[in-house]
């Protein structure tokens, strides 16, 4: 059986997976976070997948582009592919959501378990970002995700530093340590 719970303390989030994508023949991907208060991540999109999050207990604020949302528990927010948006959590009690993503994503699934590994081995800094660049490509290679902005002219150094750290087993090292 797989392994479900995963904590990143850089983010300081709890990821539940709820179902795996290969569990909804790659329909889609759903889990329950957890994040404490001061939590989040910073302002990304994905290119391949929708992103519809479900408030369930506190209130998690969503930015999507640059309006803040709140999303209460029993509202729905969907974020459309190419969308710039994040999740923080401005209260001081931990707050509880679903993020179901559409179509299910492997790839994102492995991005936050290497996240959450590396976080917890040490190998993150303290934001929960991998220390190590190849570390860092990999992951974002896995899980489409992509910085806005002035960040975009970093892309193909991340998408090289991805192929390269695949060619070195870099890649296969990380799904075999924190993927299985």
């Amino acid at each position: 059986m797989q392994k479900r719970i995963f904590r990143n303390p850089g983010v300081k989030d709890k990821v539940t997976f709820i179902k795996y994508a290969e569990e909804t023949n790659g329909e889609y991907t759903l889990v329950e976070i957890e994040v404490e208060a001061g939590g989040g991540n910073r302002l990304h999109y994905h290119k391949t997948f929708s992103e519809k999050f479900t408030g369930i207990e506190g209130n998690i604020s969503v930015q999507v582009g640059r309006r803040k949302i709140i999303v209460k528990p029993g509202e729905t927010i969907t974020i459309d592919p190419g969308v710039n948006h994040r999740f923080y959590n401005e209260t001081n009690n931990p707050v509880r959501f679903n993020v179901e993503l559409r179509p299910g994503s492997k790839g994102m699934e492995n991005f936050i378990k290497i996240l959450c590994g590396l976080a917890t081995d040490g190998l993150s800094d303290k934001k929960g970002e991998p220390k190590d660049l190849s570390h860092f490509a990999v992951a974002i290679a896995q899980g489409d995700t992509m910085a806005p902005g002035i960040y975009t002219m970093l892309h193909p150094v991340i998408h090289w530093l991805a192929k390269r750290a695949k060619k070195k087993g870099i890649e296969q090292e990380l799904l075999d340590k924190y993927c299985r």
